[in-house]
């Protein structure tokens, strides 16, 4: 059996977010979505995101929900083939809403910069040279 990754997520509106990430370019899968739930693919065949509805997020724990918007448990990376995927995603996602906390970081052999998606959460992207 492949193992996945599956990111899961509450979010404040399913429709937001969906359209939000869609403008990335990542899509999404009805066979394991719901009302409650959007399944998104992030990398075919193994890293997904379970974007869920805050209260059916709520149900599924028996910690409170951390405000994304207000303080951070994660940031979600992902990296990139190239510093223009970066700046391309990025461009992206604040044509979208979203939020830039920081100027690009280039390290020479590493390039990164990350996003704050609607509901607050964390994204940095990255990308670094072959070599290292």
């Amino acid at each position: 059996m492949q193992k996945h990754i599956i990111i899961n997520l509450p979010v404040r509106d399913l429709e937001k977010s969906r359209a939000f990430f869609s403008a990335l370019g990542f899509t999404f899968n009805p066979q394991w979505s719901c009302e409650n739930a959007l399944f998104m693919n992030i990398v075919d065949g193994g890293i997904h995101a379970m974007l869920m509805t805050e209260p059916f997020f709520r149900s599924l724990v028996d910690k409170p929900l951390v405000q994304a918007r207000e303080a951070n448990e994660v940031i979600v990376c992902l990296s990139c083939e190239s510093r223009e995927e970066v700046d391309s995603l990025i461009a992206r996602a604040t044509a979208a809403g979203a939020r830039i906390p920081h100027p690009p970081e280039d390290h020479g052999f590493m390039y990164d910069q990350g996003f704050e998606d609607l509901d607050g959460h964390l994204w940095n992207l990255v990308w670094a040279a072959p070599q290292g």
